[in-house]
C-alpha cells in the first residue's frame, strides 16, 4: 500500500444506488463492487447535482453546482471559462484521459471568440471537457447521429458484424425468428439477447479500452475516467445477461395511489410523459427491470476483470479508485420513468471510494452515511495527488479527511443540494411555463427533503418517517415551520455560490485596505 499516484474514476450511466448488493439489493449480487467497498468506503447518502446526464456530469467534472457552471441540460455547452478535472490535474503531471461517455457539448462559440482552433491540442482538450479522448463514445447513435468512423463501429465491422448502424443493429437490438432486427428502442424486445456477443458488447469493449490505456501509460501517472454507457437505455443486454433475472427478482415498485390522485403539478406533468406511462405498467417493469439488472451485473463482472488486471500490474497499491453513477432511474417508482425529479430513485447515487494510502486503513469497509455530493470528487482528487486546494472556485469538499479517519477542518456539511432544468421537456409546455421558469431546487438535510419549484408550491418529505417519499407534506400546516427554515437554507446556499473565480480569498486578503499603501489617497481633505 502506498501514496496515491493514479486515479481511476469509473462512472456507470443511470445506475441507481439500490441496485448493488452492497447497498442492499436482495437478489442482484454484485460481488466485485462489494469487494471494492470492503477495501474502501461506501457512501450511503451521496447525491448528484442534477439528475440528468449532461448537467450532472458537468458538476462531476468541474466540482461546481449546476447553478454555477450553467450547463443545465444535455447538449447545453459548458462554458470555455470553466475549469475541469484535466485543468486541475494535468499541471500536477497526470495524464488525464477518457474512455467512454461524457455527454459534454463543446462551447464552439466561446472558442471561436478566443481564436482557439477546435482541432488544436488546446481546442481538443477544451472540447472534450478537459480529457484526452483516448476513446470518446457517448453511446447513443440513432440514425441522425450515426458516425461510420466511430471506433466502436469500426471494431464491430472488423469482428464481422454487418448492418447499416452497428451500434443499433448489433449492440442495441435483438433478432426475430426470421433474422429480422428487433430494435432496442422498443422496450418490448428487452428480454431478447442483443445481436452482439458479450465480449463485443459496449461494457466489455470499454473495459478493454481502459486496460489498453493503462498498459500504454506505463509508469507515467494518470487519471482515467472510465465512463460506462450502461445500464442506460436502450435496455438491451447480451447473452447471458439478458436472462439472468426474472420478474420475481425485481424490487417492487415504490409508489402510492395518492401520488396519482393528489399529484404535485410538476410530478403530474412528468407522469404524462410516455416513459412514465410505460413504466407505470407491470408488464413493462416485468420485462425491462430484469434486463436493467443484467446490465448492472455485467458492469460488476467487468469491474472484476479490471480489478484483477490492476492487481496483476501492482496498480492497486498506488491508484485511488472511485465508482459512481451520474444519476438514477425511476423504473416505475412514483409512477415515473427516466429521472430528473428529486426522489431518491433519481437523485441518489452509489459512491464507493478506495484509497490505497495506509492512512485510510482505519475506514476500510466502512459504510459512511454523511451527506456527500458529486462535486466532492474534484477536490478529493486534487488533494490526493498533492495539489493545492482551490475553494474560490471548487464548491465541493475533499473526502480525504473522512476516508483517512480524520475529522474535516470544519464541521461536515449538514445538507445536500440538487437542481433540475426541465425547460427542454414536454412537461414545461403542458404547464405553460417559459423556459426560464422550468426550474427545481432540492435541499436535503439529516431528516427532511425540501423541493422548491418555480411557479408552484413546494414539496416536503420526512426522510426519517417516510423514506419512500410517498407522503408529500408540502401543504401540511404542521410542517410550515420546517418548510420556511429549509426555504431560507436554500436561499443561503444560492447566495454562497463561487462567483469570484479568478482570484482566491488569500489574494483578496492581501489587497484589503491597501489603497493608501499603493498611493491612492481617497477622500483626503
Amino acid at each position: 500500500m502506498g501514496k496515491v499516484r493514479n486515479i481511476l474514476f469509473v462512472m456507470a450511466d443511470q445506475l441507481r444506488a439500490d441496485y448493488l448488493s452492497c447497498y442492499g439489493h436482495p437478489t442482484l449480487a454484485t460481488p466485485h463492487l462489494d469487494a471494492l467497498a470492503a477495501r474502501g468506503v461506501r457512501y450511503g447518502r451521496a447525491y448528484c447535482q442534477s439528475p440528468i446526464c449532461g448537467a450532472s456530469r458537468m458538476s462531476f467534472y468541474t466540482g461546481r453546482y449546476m447553478f454555477s457552471h450553467g450547463a443545465t441540460y444535455n447538449n447545453v455547452p459548458l462554458s470555455v471559462a470553466e475549469l475541469t478535472i484535466g485543468d486541475y490535474l494535468r499541471p500536477l503531471g497526470l495524464r488525464v484521459t477518457l474512455v467512454g461517455k461524457t455527454h459534454m457539448q463543446a462551447d464552439k462559440a466561446g472558442m471561436a471568440r478566443l481564436g482557439i482552433d477546435p482541432a488544436s491540442s488546446t481546442g481538443v482538450l477544451i472540447g472534450e471537457c478537459g480529457f484526452e479522448p483516448y476513446e470518446r463514445d457517448d453511446g447513443l447513435y440513432p440514425a441522425a447521429l450515426f458516425d461510420p468512423n466511430l471506433a466502436y463501429e469500426r471494431y464491430l465491422r472488423a469482428k464481422g458484424y454487418t448492418g447499416d448502424n452497428l451500434w443499433h443493429d448489433a449492440a442495441n437490438s435483438a433478432e426475430g425468428p426470421n433474422g429480422e432486427i428487433l430494435s432496442g428502442w422498443h422496450m418490448r424486445h428487452a428480454r431478447l439477447p442483443a445481436r452482439v456477443r458479450e465480449a463485443d458488447s459496449e461494457t466489455a469493449y470499454m473495459t478493454g479500452r481502459a486496460i489498453d490505456f493503462i498498459t500504454e501509460a506505463g509508469d507515467r501517472p494518470w487519471c482515467l475516467h472510465l465512463s460506462f454507457i450502461k445500464p442506460h437505455w436502450p435496455y438491451v443486454a447480451p447473452a447471458p445477461y439478458h436472462a439472468l433475472y426474472g420478474p420475481n427478482q425485481i424490487l417492487a415498485a415504490n409508489r402510492g395511489e395518492a401520488e396519482r390522485t393528489s399529484a404535485h403539478p410538476v410530478h403530474a406533468a412528468f407522469m404524462r410523459h410516455e416513459d412514465s406511462r410505460s413504466f407505470s405498467r407491470d408488464e413493462v417493469r416485468d420485462t425491462v427491470v430484469p434486463v436493467y439488472m443484467g446490465l448492472t451485473k455485467q458492469i460488476d463482472d467487468q469491474m472484476g476483470r479490471l480489478m484483477a488486471f490492476l492487481d496483476g500490474q501492482g496498480r492497486l497499491d498506488d491508484t485511488l479508485i472511485v465508482f459512481t453513477s451520474d444519476h438514477g432511474d425511476y423504473l416505475g417508482d412514483h409512477w415515473l420513468g427516466e429521472k430528473e425529479l428529486m426522489h431518491e430513485a433519481s437523485v441518489r447515487i452509489p459512491l464507493i471510494v478506495y484509497d490505497p494510502d495506509p492512512a485510510a486503513d482505519g475506514t476500510r469497509g466502512l459504510a459512511d452515511d454523511r451527506l456527500v455530493e458529486a462535486i466532492d470528487l474534484v477536490p478529493t482528487f486534487l488533494e490526493a495527488v498533492g495539489g493545492a486546494a482551490q475553494p474560490h472556485r471548487l464548491e465541493g469538499r475533499s473526502l480525504l479527511p473522512l476516508i483517512r479517519n480524520a475529522e474535516p477542518p470544519n464541521p461536515w456539511r449538514d445538507a445536500a443540494f440538487s437542481e433540475t432544468d426541465y425547460a427542454f421537456r414536454q412537461a414545461r409546455l403542458d404547464l405553460g411555463l417559459a423556459p426560464g421558469e422550468a426550474r427545481i431546487f432540492m435541499v436535503r438535510d439529516e431528516r427532511w427533503k425540501y423541493v422548491f419549484y418555480e411557479k408552484f408550491r413546494p414539496q416536503l418529505f420526512d426522510m426519517a418517517g417516510d423514506p419512500g417519499e410517498l407522503q408529500d407534506l408540502g401543504e401540511d400546516p404542521a410542517t410550515a415551520g420546517v418548510r420556511a427554515e429549509l426555504h431560507e437554507r436554500l436561499f443561503a446556499w444560492l447566495r454562497a455560490r463561487r462567483t469570484r473565480t479568478t482570484i482566491g480569498d488569500s489574494e483578496v486578503a492581501r489587497r484589503t485596505a491597501s489603497a493608501r499603501a499603493r498611493g491612492f489617497l481617497i477622500g483626503v481633505w
